[in-house]
């Protein structure tokens, strides 16, 4: 209480008025900061403007901006990057200089010692928070974008998807496919038997374990939030968005991140945009100024993609929790605090936190509808069943919250997967970390158009495929890093859905010769073998699409209903697209690997209340 009491003495020498001093002082108190931090947090004062008059002050030369050409560069710079303090600038013509952005309590000593009678006069100047943040980053641009794009390969090759296959793993994909030409050629109705019957028990097996989360959902309906109370002192927390040519969404992104429940002084927002995206970054600024937000603009290097992107960030991320949202998303105010909640509560090795993403224009096409069916399953379902068992979550693009500490030490974001989510997933868990779920949701919008769906899935599946790929590499290696059960789940969580997908339309081509074979007269006397796949093909088609259903539409609210209306009877349908889209994936696995297909995002027609 007295170092408050001291800062607003000071304060108000300034030039701060009282009445605005008192109120800072209240909000540093209960969120255990300092005035003077509340009061830039608050954006009533401005940054440069408060710190040239504490220069002018205490008789200390001012610099409100820093060449980056006079600072050398070094692993230890990214220090500056979150805790902004002081930078020794070199000058050709004369010995270096530091130049600090102090807090008030210590400007008496600084002026007494660097002042223009003291014993290290001219050797320092002051400077804000932001300038040195901003040549930090210039600085440090190309070591850091380095690192971005070759830190885990360098770190953990195995565990990147720089190389799309492996020596060993083309050795063997060739071999296999030569073994299956050679059966197929050898005993061509054999072979149709033995795949038929593969693929079937396969469909099978992962229809099983969707039916196990029905079974789960009604045994463990979710619980209600549980949120951190107002006297909690709650810690820094940063949120990362990243952004390209997103410039139409920046009002309503600004202003849902605005609606965050968390204190001003204690959120570092970093909205990521590539260098060259001009449009969104003058967007950004054409926004207003918000101090807690900061745009970090990302230097052009291949791969072009968003974990790059976000992995560039990390280095300067200063909160001990750490976000990640989507330009168009809508977050519940209060998931910040639910998620420091679960954080705080939880076990040492539970790394990351999967909010529920809820699509809110469900009623804007049938693609959107069956959207909104396939997320409800995912994401209020599915993960939540896993994370229940601590079993690996592939997790969502957004809305996943982790110990920033434990991200850095896996890595970060693979910037050659394209769904780096589901990638960092299983690496947590591969690595002896737990991931789990949250109730309050994130709202966003699904395409309406199918040429935008199928770029966007055809991406997805490429990513899962990648991720596949990887953990594959050394398959007896990561099953003893996962548990063999873990490792079964993966297969049928990822592998299940990668061959779901591609032999979906084969599945149908084999009930279809089956029935038509039953159909021909004289109706040849069915064996029990035929009789068995064709009910085991009934099953696994209809019942896909039946528990696709289920899952998805019993987790929704009424109104989430209303808006998918008829438009269920359109997933026949969608599942054929879906493996128009696995099969692209695989083409452009060969030809492009890390191309990103950008999804274009526009502002929310309807926006879904955040606090439904």
């Amino acid at each position: 209480m007295s170092r408050l009491k001291s800062e607003a003495r000071l304060l108000h020498v300034l030039g701060v008025s009282k009445p605005l001093i008192a109120r800072m002082a209240r909000r540093a108190a209960a969120n255990g900061t300092s005035v003077e931090t509340e009061l830039l947090a608050s954006g009533t004062i401005d940054e440069e403007a408060y710190f040239a008059g504490l220069a002018r002050m205490y008789g200390l030369p001012f610099l409100a901006e820093i060449d980056p050409s006079l600072l050398v560069d070094h692993a230890y710079s990214d220090t500056q990057l979150a805790e902004p303090r002081m930078l020794r600038l070199h000058y050709s013509d004369r010995p270096p200089v530091m130049a600090i952005a102090p807090q008030i309590l210590n400007m008496e000593g600084l002026a007494k010692r660097f002042g223009r009678n003291g014993q290290g006069a001219g050797s320092l100047v002051v400077t804000t928070p932001t300038a040195i943040r901003r040549s930090s980053w210039k600085i440090g641009e190309d070591r850091r974008v380095g690192h971005a794009v070759r830190g885990l390969f360098d770190a953990w090759q195995p565990l990147s998807a720089r190389l799309v296959v492996t020596g060993d793993q083309g050795f063997v994909a060739g071999a296999g496919l030569c073994l299956i030409g050679l059966f197929i050629i050898l005993a061509p109705m054999l072979a149709g038997v033995v795949s038929h019957l593969l693929l079937s028990l396969f469909h099978t097996a992962a229809l099983m374990l969707r039916m196990a989360v029905v079974s789960h959902g009604r045994r463990h309906p979710v619980s209600e939030a549980r949120l951190e109370h107002d006297s909690e002192v709650l810690p820094v927390y940063t949120v990362m968005v990243a952004l390209y040519r997103e410039a139409d969404v920046v009002p309503q992104l600004l202003a849902a991140l605005d609606a965050l429940d968390w204190p001003r002084s204690l959120l570092d927002v970093k909205l990521v945009c590539e260098a060259d995206d001009h449009a969104t970054i003058d967007a950004i600024r054409m926004a207003g100024h918000r101090p807690h937000v900061e745009v970090v603009a990302v230097p052009a290097m291949a791969p072009r993609t968003k974990p790059k992107a976000l992995t560039y960030a990390l280095a300067g991320a200063r909160g001990e929790f750490l976000t990640i949202y989507d330009a168009e998303d809508r977050p519940h105010p209060q998931q910040l605090r639910e998620a420091y909640h679960a954080f705080r509560l939880g076990p040492p090795d539970l790394a990351c936190l999967q909010a529920p993403l809820v699509i809110g224009n469900a009623g804007d096409s049938w693609i959107s509808a069956i959207f909104a069916l396939e997320y409800s399953a995912l994401f209020r379902r599915l993960l939540p069943a896993l994370g229940y068992h601590r079993m690996p979550l592939p997790l969502g693009g957004t809305s996943n919250h982790f110990k920033t500490a434990l991200l850095r030490a896996s890595g970060g974001w693979d910037p050659y997967n394209v769904t780096e989510d589901a990638d960092l997933g299983m690496r947590l868990y591969r690595m002896g970390y737990r991931s789990s779920t949250l109730t309050l949701p994130t709202h966003e919008d699904a395409p309406t158009e199918f040429r935008v769906w199928l770029a966007q899935r055809t991406r997805w599946y490429k990513g899962w495929l990648q991720t596949w790929l990887v953990l594959m590499r050394r398959p007896l290696r990561t099953a003893s890093e996962m548990g063999w059960l873990s490792f079964l789940v993966f297969q049928l969580l990822v592998g299940g859905m990668l061959i779901a997908a591609l032999s979906h339309p084969g599945l149908i081509v084999f009930l279809t010769l089956l029935v038509i074979s039953l159909m021909q007269i004289p109706s040849p006397q069915p064996s029990l073998f035929t009789t068995m796949m064709l009910v085991m093909d009934i099953f696994n088609i209809l019942g896909s699409y039946a528990i696709f259903f289920v899952l998805g539409a019993t987790p929704m609210s009424k109104s989430e209903k209303t808006g998918v209306g008829w438009k269920w009877a359109m997933i026949p349908i969608y599942w054929m697209a879906v493996s128009l889209a696995a099969w692209r994936a695989v083409i452009e696995l060969r030809l492009k690997p890390f191309h990103w297909n950008k999804t274009p995002h526009r502002p929310s027609r309807a926006l879904a209340p955040a606090t439904e």
